[in-house]
């Protein structure tokens, strides 16, 4: 009932606000989504894969150190043992630093799709009023007015049908372009969930790392 769509300005208007915060939106998600590096999570988990594997490989290769005197053969053991250690510790609190970004990250998300389901539903009801508003005028004033027009062959009558008619169909792109906004915010909500697959897969597998592969590791 607010929609005038003979006010000019007011029709320009029509939505912006909702059009200009999901753009903003957009702009946050594809920040946020641009600092991510799950390289450096790779490459670590890469490190620590080696660094598990390295002593178990001297060890094999150290079959033809049996004439080495016990003592010498122990103490070696110990201090490859230590090395690998210092440096597995290392790697697993870097990979838990990690962990806990994705974690934010993962909460974070799920503000943002919450706040996109919103914006979703603020241009749905812009949508719906619109539509209802553009209806109600063609069908109604500008019906008549194009009636009155066809009777009376006046000039004044036809320029008025006209210029309704004209205000409508400005009214109507204006309708289509709410149409877009909504459409992207539409296919933003499965890449978010998407995004937060990718971040759930990696802290996944960071958590096995760190609770299974080192704890047998250390048993060994």
């Amino acid at each position: 009932g607010k929609i005038d769509i003979r006010n000019t300005e007011q029709i320009m208007q029509y939505g912006v606000s909702a059009q200009r915060k999901s753009t903003d939106f957009s702009d946050a998600a594809l920040k946020s989504v641009k600092t991510k590096e799950f390289g450096e999570v790779g490459d670590l988990l890469t490190q620590l894969t080696t660094e598990v594997r390295k002593v178990g490989d001297e060890e094999k290769k150290g079959i033809a150190g049996w004439f080495q005197k016990r003592e010498n053969k122990i103490s070696a053991v110990r201090a490859r043992y230590a090395t690998t250690e210092t440096n597995i510790r290392k790697i697993s609190d870097a990979l838990e630093t990690h962990q806990f970004t994705l974690l934010k990250d993962m909460a974070m998300l799920d503000k943002l799709y919450e706040q996109n389901k919103l914006y979703f539903k603020e241009l749905s009801m812009y949508l719906a009023a619109g539509r209802k508003k553009l209806d109600d005028v063609r069908g109604g004033e500008l019906a008549e007015l194009q009636q009155k027009a066809q009777t009376s062959m006046k000039n004044e009558d036809i320029q008025e049908a006209r210029d309704l008619a004209a205000m409508c169909d400005r009214f109507e792109k204006k309708i289509h372009d709410l149409e877009l906004t909504r459409t992207i915010t539409l296919q933003t909500a499965p890449q978010i969930r998407l995004v937060q697959e990718d971040d759930a897969m990696m802290a996944e597998k960071i958590q096995s790392t760190i609770n299974n592969t080192i704890p047998l590791w250390k048993n060994q």
